[in-house]
């Protein structure tokens, strides 16, 4: 019996620590959860040609009147904010265009700069130089000069394969004493 008596404790001791282990998580592919995500390709410089090409079809719909354009480009709930502060809508910049409101010499895109984000999303900044641009707003007498610099910043997302403006901000850059 003295015998026994230790071997039963080993066994014992053996039989205790095995049912100490954690059990095996039977619920995840280890392959996968160690597995780094496979990275999403795309065409950076096709994309960033698109979006200057959208950009520039955009700032010429202000002096040729071309709301189609206006309508393609910028999506149904975007966000625009003009230099003065006021904010406007997909619908409130196509009656803009369609009225004839703003007249200009030229509109020139300047130092475009895209940057893609994914497939799907980008951004574009740069300058903007209106030649001999006036607005026409009901009510006043006299046309606002809006020619001048301005530094832009339009946000571009892709829907149903289109690229569009979700969100577009200007600000005039004042001349340097």
């Amino acid at each position: 019996m003295n015998r026994i008596t230790p071997v039963l404790l080993i066994v014992a001791v053996v039989a205790v620590m095995n049912g100490c282990r954690p059990a095996l998580d039977t619920n995840r592919n280890n392959a996968i959860a160690t597995a780094s995500p496979a990275k999403e390709t795309y065409d950076a410089a096709a994309i960033e040609a698109e979006i200057i090409k959208l950009e520039r079809e955009w700032a010429d719909s202000n002096k040729t009147h071309n709301s189609e354009a206006v309508k393609r480009i910028v999506s149904d709930n975007a966000v625009i904010v003009y230099p003065d502060g006021s904010t406007a809508t997909k619908a409130d910049e196509v009656k803009t265009i369609e009225s004839g409101s703003i007249t200009a010499e030229s509109y020139e895109i300047l130092d475009p700069k895209v940057t893609v984000i994914d497939a799907d999303s980008a951004f574009i900044t740069g300058r903007g130089v209106i030649k001999n641009g006036k607005n026409v707003v009901p009510g006043q007498k006299k046309p606002i000069d809006i020619s001048g610099e301005y530094r832009f910043l339009d946000v571009y997302a892709k829907r149903d394969g289109k690229w569009q403006v979700v969100a577009s901000q200007a600000t005039k850059i004042l001349p340097q004493p």
